[in-house]
């Protein structure tokens, strides 16, 4: 099982060490104490914290689609030329950048500041580990 210290597992959920000490020692997340005397936090009782915390930006396209991989966001950066366009946003803590055409842009009207929704359907998805 993985054990997390509390300062690692707070940068895993976005928020100060203080919080997660405060989320341990209220109760709303069990902890250990490893051989240094730290206080650790299995990493599966984590991740279902994180799930049980976390609060998705309601999509404003209104719109069904099959792709799950849904990133409500604002636009920061619109680099085109005539034919392409690199568009990024920030989807919370997350960059995101996607390749489309120009014209997609201007039918979108995509500018820094604009409320989007990045889509990701992909057929491979690449999961790394960090090295032990």
């Amino acid at each position: 099982m993985t054990k997390l210290r509390i300062k690692d597992a707070a940068q895993l959920l976005g928020v100060s060490d203080d919080t997660m000490r405060r989320w341990v020692d209220g109760g709303a997340l069990a902890h250990e104490v490893d051989d240094a005397g730290r206080k650790v936090v299995d990493g599966k009782a984590l991740a279902e914290f994180a799930q049980s915390q976390a609060s998705p930006i309601p999509d404003p396209s209104a719109v069904g689609r099959s792709a799950r991989n849904r990133f409500v966001g604002l636009v920061t950066r619109v680099v085109s030329d005539t034919v392409m366009s690199q568009v990024e946003l920030q989807c919370g803590p997350f960059r995101v950048v996607s390749l489309i055409s120009t014209e997609a842009v201007h039918e979108l009207s995509l500018e820094p500041g604009s409320v989007a929704v990045a889509v990701v359907k992909a057929t491979e998805v690449i999961v790394e580990t960090p090295r032990s």
